[in-house]
This record gives C-alpha cells, sequence and structure tokens, in this order.
C-alpha cells in the first residue's frame, strides 16, 4: 500500500475577484467624486465671476495682463516678434464658428461612413446644443469687450464668456475624450486629451494676445466649456452601458 499523499486543499471561492471587484469600483467612484467637486469648483467660480460681471465690476488684474501684453511705447503694438503676432491670428482662427463647424461636420460624416448614427447623432446634439448655450451666456451677461488696448482682429458680440475658448473647449476635448475610449494604449489616450488641452489653451490665450477678450473671460469659457466635455463624456458613457449608443470600438 502506498504512502497516504498530503492532502490538496479544496478549491474554494477564488478571491482574486472579491478583491479586484471592489477596486474597480472605488477607482470609478473616486473618478466620479473627483469629477464632480471639480464641476462644483469651477461652478462656484463662475457663479462669483458672473456676479461681478453684473455688477459692471472690472477687474484689475484683467487689465493689468492686457497692458502687459502690449509694448510700452505703443498700445497697438504687441510683444514679442512679429511672427508672434501672425502666428496666433492664425490659431485663433481654430477656435472660430467655420472651423469648428467644418470639424464637427468632417467627424459627424466620418461616424456615419463608420456606421455609427448613434454616436454621430450624440456627437451633433451636443456640439450644437454647447453653442446655443455659448450664445445665451453672451446675452445673458453682456460684458463689454476690452477697450484699453486696441483690437488686433475684428470682433462683433459681447466678451463673457469668451465663445471662441468656450466652443473649443466643447468641440476638442469631447472629440478627444470619444476617439480616446477607441484607444487601448494608455499613451495614446494621455496624448489625445493632452493634444485637445493644449489646443484649446492656446486658442485662448491668443484671444487675450489679441486684446479682443478679458482674461477672464477666457478662464469663464474654459470653465463652462470643460464642464459641458465633461458632462457629454460622462452621458456617452451612460447611453453606451444603456446600449443606446454604440460602444467605442478600436480605432
Amino acid at each position: 500500500m502506498s504512502p497516504a499523499e498530503p492532502r490538496q486543499p479544496e478549491a474554494g471561492p477564488s478571491l482574486k475577484g472579491d478583491q479586484t471587484e471592489p477596486w474597480k469600483l472605488h477607482h470609478m467612484d473616486s473618478k466620479l467624486l473627483v469629477g464632480f467637486l471639480c464641476m462644483a469648483a469651477g461652478l462656484l467660480g463662475l457663479f462669483w465671476l458672473g456676479y461681478e460681471v453684473l455688477e459692471g465690476d472690472t477687474f484689475a488684474l484683467d487689465k493689468a495682463i492686457l497692458r502687459t501684453l502690449r509694448t510700452a511705447h505703443d498700445d497697438a503694438m504687441p510683444i514679442g516678434p512679429h511672427w508672434l503676432l501672425q502666428s496666433l491670428t492664425d490659431i485663433t482662427a481654430l477656435g472660430g464658428f467655420t472651423v469648428l463647424t467644418l470639424l464637427t461636420s468632417l467627424v459627424v460624416g466620418f461616424l456615419l461612413a463608420s456606421r455609427k448614427p448613434g454616436t454621430a447623432l450624440f456627437v451633433a446634439l451636443a456640439i450644437a446644443s454647447g453653442a446655443v448655450l455659448s450664445t445665451i451666456l453672451k446675452d445673458l451677461f453682456v460684458r463689454q469687450r476690452p477697450e484699453i488696448v486696441p483690437h488686433l482682429v475684428q470682433v462683433s458680440s459681447t466678451s463673457f464668456p469668451s465663445s471662441h475658448a468656450m466652443n473649443s473647449a466643447m468641440v476638442y476635448l469631447t472629440l478627444a475624450a470619444l476617439l480616446a475610449r477607441s484607444q487601448e494604449e494608455t499613451r495614446v489616450r494621455l496624448y489625445l486629451i493632452s493634444a485637445a488641452i493644449a489646443l484649446t489653451a492656446i486658442v485662448g490665450i491668443s484671444r487675450v494676445y489679441l486684446g479682443v477678450h478679458w482674461p477672464s473671460d477666457v478662464l469663464a469659457g474654459w470653465t463652462f466649456g470643460a464642464i459641458w466635455a465633461a458632462s457629454c463624456s460622462f452621458a456617452a458613457k451612460a447611453l453606451q452601458r444603456l446600449r443606446r449608443m454604440e460602444p467605442p470600438g478600436t480605432a
């Protein structure tokens, strides 16, 4: 009779799932809480800034920044080399109605060609409704454009919030978030979001450099636009989970 082999422990329920799943839930909850906190903080700042605008106050910091960006001997001459003025004049068009509408139309067309009508409709409605919101906010606050320095490009609408800053944030961040969800590599997703943020930032900076917006107009535009883009990202994820919109696929 062979010696008894050591008894192997009975297979029990794996703890891996029990350990991993709570971590995933905690990670998801943390992201939602942080996102909500950032949105709440942004809204609080916008309420305060909006109150100041409605009261007719102009921030001293706004004036100081605009004057710092012009040469001491000539308010019509911005600081920096000549090519910088030309470059920022070109860049500011990336946040304009024509470029953003063209870009959105091309993306919607691409999604339709890719047989993703739900995503195409979502993108079109998200961008269009955000543009309407930007117009409503301008009509609500009716803040005048800065006049302490000459404008270096032509403008006609009111100043607060900057529609270039807000609309570029909505379009570039929303599109980058949707595109990033189709990528598996973290570095690719990080690149897409970072590129969208950088593009949004330089468009807003160009508006201040050209003297057509107060810096606080641009800050408000970025905040409104980022909140809108984040809300659209959460909405897209919810619709995809409910299968009301196509799930993210590979690019």
